[in-house]
């Protein structure tokens, strides 16, 4: 993380909560879903959202979405990367 991302990290809703609850070992859909309502009201849900897309972060709930979920915002349905030629 830059300096500018150390300073909204800060400042987030998650701040002081377990990391097990964001990055759990056994992830479910209660767990899924707990992290998610603690996001909901970030004041910065948009600066770590951004984050974890632009860093692709593997794990966790970052900005109130999955890795499954990032991913689909990086590459949408029917992206195949770069054509063969």
């Amino acid at each position: 993380m830059t300096v500018r991302e150390i300073g909204w990290a800060g400042r987030g809703a998650c701040r002081g909560s377990d990391p097990e609850l964001f990055f759990p070992v056994a992830p479910s859909l209660d767990q899924e879903a707990r992290a998610k309502a603690v996001c909901a009201g970030c004041p910065v849900l948009e600066e770590c959202r951004a984050y974890a897309v632009r860093a692709a972060e593997p794990e966790g709930i970052w900005g109130g979405l999955t890795v499954r979920e990032r991913r689909g915002l990086r590459f949408p349905a029917g992206w195949r990367g770069r054509a063969a030629g």
